[in-house]
């Protein structure tokens, strides 16, 4: 009988043994999940403040407008979840507005309009949302598509004398002037 009892006792610290090694496994990995997921948030940000830099020193966008454009991104898990597929969507989004800026960009160097440009860019900013709340499924899901889509132009021609003038990428000067 004391042979029963005392196996029934090593059986159950053994089996309370390995329930906390695999808890402390569980939360182990919890954890890790939770340190990637914020990894990939902060390299979204910094991505999105990296190009953001960029364009400003391509003069294309004005320091205090950065900030605003980074608050997509900042404001995107405040009334959202934080779920992996809302982390990919909001890597989609940052990505199509930055890859349309850039091809807009490029475009500007043909088409020498990088007014035109910036003054897209502004009117995008401007219609951002002020509030931190009104930064949600809805806004990033039908609202900031189609404010991006705003930003995008016309296809370039393929004749070259559409353009009047054209702008040297390297210097950013106007090449349509002769120097004399």
């Amino acid at each position: 009988m004391t042979y029963v009892v005392f196996l029934a006792l090593l059986l159950l610290i053994t089996l309370l043994g390995s329930y906390l090694v695999i808890e402390n496994n569980r939360q182990k990995a919890l954890a890790a999940k939770k340190k990637l997921f914020n990894t990939r948030v902060s390299e979204v940000s910094a991505n999105v403040k990296f190009k953001l830099n960029e364009y400003y020193e391509a003069k294309i966008i004005r320091p205090k407008y950065i900030s605003r454009i980074q608050v997509i991104v900042g404001n995107f898990f405040v009334v959202q979840t934080h779920t992996d597929e809302n982390l990919l969507y909001l890597e989609r989004i940052v990505e199509s507005l930055l890859s349309t800026i850039n091809s807009e960009l490029a475009k500007t160097y043909v088409t020498g309009e990088r007014d035109a440009l910036a003054e897209r860019l502004d009117f995008f900013v401007s219609e951002l949302p002020t509030a931190g709340l009104a930064y949600n499924k809805t806004f990033y899901h039908e609202v900031l598509p189609s404010m991006i889509k705003v930003l995008c132009t016309n296809e370039l021609s393929a004749n070259p004398n559409d353009y009047e003038k054209a702008v040297d990428p390297e210097n950013n000067f106007d090449t349509s002037v002769n120097e004399h």
